[in-house]
């Protein structure tokens, strides 16, 4: 029997949520809420599942998006994947965005972008295998340019307007902003593998310190 995958992305404006069943999309719901989403996941999710007929216990796996991204919303995320799996005891696969816009690349070397307001950017490279090949950064946009090739390499982010001039010229794919597709297939590859995870051992995966990190450490 496949495996059931439930995906969760809260990381961002666009939240989502996804059935991923046999490494392919069943369904996702995009998720807006300038609130933020813990208020609304778990309603949104109950819709999704009785939408498809689909029963909570009946998942083999839970994934959710680890980050970057707002804080808030990387940690609901991850608390209610977290959760849900130490509920019906089952495993947990955490999940880059990057390495999730990254699988809508066709190129042999994708160049994974997106706003991390303060004007920087998170960026990280990754080959067509989804191996990251440059680590994960948060750096000022013009800068992270000039350290990647001049050829080679795909350009994907979920919005491109802010940096459509600054990519003139260069092979660039706008993605879908809804993440959870992308997150529950990848974390169907890696439950297949046997490297999903005990929820103790999922943490978040921030990129750059939080605010309160960095008074702390300034103060």
């Amino acid at each position: 029997m496949s495996a059931r995958i439930l995906a969760i992305d809260t990381t961002g404006e666009i939240g989502s949520l996804a059935l991923v069943e046999g490494g392919g999309v069943v369904d996702e719901v995009r998720l807006q809420s300038p609130e933020g989403f813990a208020h609304i996941l778990f309603d949104a999710l109950d819709r999704l599942l009785a939408g498809n007929s689909w029963r909570a216990g009946e998942i083999d796996c839970f994934a959710a998006a680890a980050g970057p991204g707002a804080f808030t919303g990387v940690r609901v995320g991850l608390a209610a994947a977290k959760g849900l799996a130490e509920a019906f005891g089952k495993p947990v696969v955490a999940v880059s965005n990057l390495q999730a816009i990254a699988a809508f690349g066709s190129g042999p070397l994708r160049a994974v972008f997106f706003d991390a307001r303060r004007g920087e950017i998170y960026g990280a490279v990754y080959n067509a295998a989804l191996e990251a090949v440059a680590p994960e950064v948060v750096s000022k946009f013009p800068a992270w340019i000039d350290s990647l090739p001049r050829s080679g390499i795909e350009f994907l982010t979920t919005n491109l307007a802010p940096f459509r001039d600054a990519l003139a010229g260069r092979t660039v794919v706008e993605t879908p902003r809804a993440l959870a597709g992308s997150i529950g297939r990848i974390a169907a590859a890696r439950f297949a593998a046997g490297l999903a995870l005990d929820a103790a051992a999922i943490d978040a995966n921030y990129v750059r310190r939080s605010d309160a990190e960095l008074f702390w450490k300034d103060a």
